[in-house]
């Protein structure tokens, strides 16, 4: 059965680092992007990164441009996601995702892209 499973959340301090992990377990896993989204009570999932696995491209958003990046085991079919330089805007509930197909510049970010979500891991952040 294919799941989508997160690790790796925990509570920092502001500057500080965490590394999150989705695993994407199954017998087959044939769909080519995983991304992760954020989402805080009361507020829209908001996309933050995404790798396109067949073709190695990596997405994120504004916000944690530069501080964030993706990197994929693909022995293990896990994605992980390196956060430096933590802010307390960070703070939130990170998903995971899966998508059939492919992404790309135009839908990485849209939560509608992905079809199997995990149940998230929280990530706090303190000042």
């Amino acid at each position: 059965q294919l799941q989508v499973v997160e690790s790796g959340g925990g509570s920092v301090q502001a500057g500080g680092s965490l590394r999150l992990s989705c695993a994407v377990t199954a017998w087959t896993y044939n769909g080519n992007c995983v991304g992760w989204f954020r989402q805080i009570p009361g507020k829209e999932r908001e996309g933050v990164a995404a790798l396109y696995i067949e073709g190695g491209t990596t997405y994120y958003s504004d916000s944690v441009k530069g501080r964030f990046s993706l990197s994929k085991d693909l022995g293990e079919n896990t994605v992980h996601l390196q956060m430096n330089n933590l802010k307390p805007e960070d703070s939130a509930m990170y998903y995971c995702a899966a998508a059939e197909g492919a992404c790309g510049e135009s839908n990485w970010n849209l939560p509608a892209t992905y079809y199997l979500w995990g149940h998230g891991t929280q990530v706090s952040v303190s000042s």
